[in-house]
């Protein structure tokens, strides 16, 4: 194989990339089941350690061939890997018991010693409302409140004070969740589809990633330019707030370097199904088709072909150049040895191009 060069000189306008990471679905097949796609799950953690990428991602889809239940999944993994982060992108808010899942991620980022990355999302999705309950307000609006919640409650602040007896606890006894984790807080972004998303961010002065959906967008505006316009949005907001330099932002996108002329052809088939289905491409045997593509969203483009052809796309995309970290987007129906194989040919030949150096 032919290992690029790392560039001598990056285009002015773009960033060296802190941090290389993937995000995966841990998806399964009805043919091998959800146990073998969970222990899939963390060898390809423990695979993209040993190739020095320094986070990973997975994505969580409720009632389907996919990750529902990222906490769990990473503590398991922490025990099998020493370095690499491990970040959920994204868990919807509107869905979740803030306190349960402040206690669940504490927990957690406890096992692993500090490498748990939460990214929630609080767009505005009713989709599961029959199974989880309706409420009296719009779905965004509840789920900004559950996310407010959660920020109190794994900052350690007090939730209750005990005012009667009855309530497990002596009176005047101040409730925090525990266990808690003093700089989780520091690690939590938020998923943004929208400029406004990531301005409310900046002002909860948590971090963010830009996923490969996005709506609101300016008409003929491409999908890197208006990313590009997030992530700017969400710096100068925060400078404005907090007059500090603003966090990392990380961005996901399916870059797939083909070394050979049959991944080349594999990749290209991926592009066009993404291209023709939309988020319903690359679903395992046994998914379920989404729905509909959400009115207004447009998804973002596959990087395709030879090492030097995908270099030279990075480099022209307006997003990818702003970000500090790249999220690799894996397709949902790729195994195990298919996505090692991606992940190790893009550390090989593309990364060290795009000024990043491998943890190892």
């Amino acid at each position: 194989m032919t290992i690029a060069a790392p560039a001598t000189t990056l285009p002015a306008s773009f960033r060296p990339k802190q941090r290389l990471g993937f995000n995966t679905r841990v998806s399964f097949n009805d043919e091998a089941g959800p146990a073998q796609g969970l222990r899939d799950g963390i060898e390809l953690f423990k695979a993209a350690e040993r190739l020095g990428y320094q986070t990973g991602w997975a994505y969580q889809r409720h009632f389907d061939h996919y990750l529902s239940s990222p906490l769990p999944f990473f503590a398991a993994t922490g025990q099998h890997t020493k370095h690499i982060v491990l970040g959920s992108a994204v868990i919807p808010m509107r869905y979740q018991d803030p306190i349960l899942l402040a206690e669940a991620a504490g927990t957690t980022d406890l096992l692993i010693d500090g490498r748990l990355e939460l990214a929630i999302s609080t767009g505005a999705n009713g989709a599961f409302d029959a199974v989880f309950g309706t409420v009296d307000t719009d779905a965004r609006t509840e789920a900004r409140r559950r996310q407010a919640r959660f920020l109190a409650a794994i900052r350690g602040e007090v939730l209750h004070v005990v005012d009667k007896p009855g309530q497990g606890a002596p009176e005047g006894a101040e409730l925090r969740v525990t266990p808690h984790s003093p700089t989780l807080r520091s690690r939590i972004r938020q998923g943004a589809a929208s400029v406004g998303s990531a301005i409310q961010a900046a002002e909860l002065g948590i971090g963010l990633i830009s996923g490969t959906v996005q709506h609101d967008h300016a008409e003929g505006e491409s999908f890197g330019e208006y990313q590009a316009r997030i992530i700017e949005a969400y710096r100068t907001t925060w400078r404005q707030i907090w007059g500090t330099v603003p966090p990392p932002v990380a961005v996901a996108a399916s870059i797939l370097v083909g070394t050979t002329a049959e991944l080349r052809e594999k990749y290209a088939a991926y592009d066009l199904e993404r291209r023709t289905l939309g988020i319903a491409a690359s679903r395992p045997k046994g998914a379920l088709a989404p729905s509909s593509q959400p009115a207004g969203a447009q998804i973002s483009p596959v990087f395709q072909g030879t090492p030097d052809k995908v270099i030279e796309a990075v480099f022209d995309d307006p997003g990818l150049s702003s970000a500090d970290e790249i999220v690799l987007f894996l397709p949902p129906a790729f195994g195990l040895t298919e996505n090692v194989q991606l992940l190790s040919d893009l550390a090989k030949t593309v990364a060290p191009s795009l000024g990043w150096s491998p943890s190892l």
